[in-house]
């Protein structure tokens, strides 16, 4: 299996193993079979995910969402970054030029709601800023220093 091609697999068998979830697929029978497959990223078909308890979500369902802080509109989510730290980081484009990258984490959710495509949060004071764009000053500060 070559890098970056999409192929069809058929689950065989899962396990647990450790703090994972082992998956045998059909027709991949060597250990050099299955390292083709390291960090691929697994899709399932939308028809045949599992049905989710109320409250949890799909993180791909967010993609599309509008994101508020409270009331304010922060931006739309473009896409989701996993392995940056404990939460996903929802990669939120508003008006700035480079877009916010808000953790998804339930410390900061209020409410999901994929019916309307909003995701409502209470982020901490200064976190947008954190990512945000420069001020001019901090241009001009960066500018001097470097």
């Amino acid at each position: 299996m070559k890098r970056g091609e999409r192929h069809k697999l058929k689950v065989e068998e899962l396990w647990p193993h450790k703090d994972h979830l082992v998956l045998k697929f059909h027709g991949v029978d060597s250990i050099s079979d299955a390292e083709t497959l390291l960090r691929c990223e697994l899709q399932v078909p939308l028809d045949e995910r599992a049905k989710l308890e109320p409250g949890w979500t799909y993180t791909s369902d967010l993609t599309g969402c509008t994101v508020f802080d409270g009331d304010r509109e922060i931006g739309r989510i473009d896409g989701i970054e996993f392995g940056a730290g404990e939460a996903p980081l929802l990669i939120v484009q508003g008006k700035q030029k480079t877009p916010y990258e808000i953790p998804y984490a339930e410390a900061y959710l209020v409410q999901v709601d994929l019916a309307v495509k909003q995701v409502r949060m209470r982020l901490p004071d200064g976190m947008l800023e954190i990512n945000g764009p420069l001020t001019e000053e901090e241009k001009r500060e960066q500018k001097n220093s470097g």
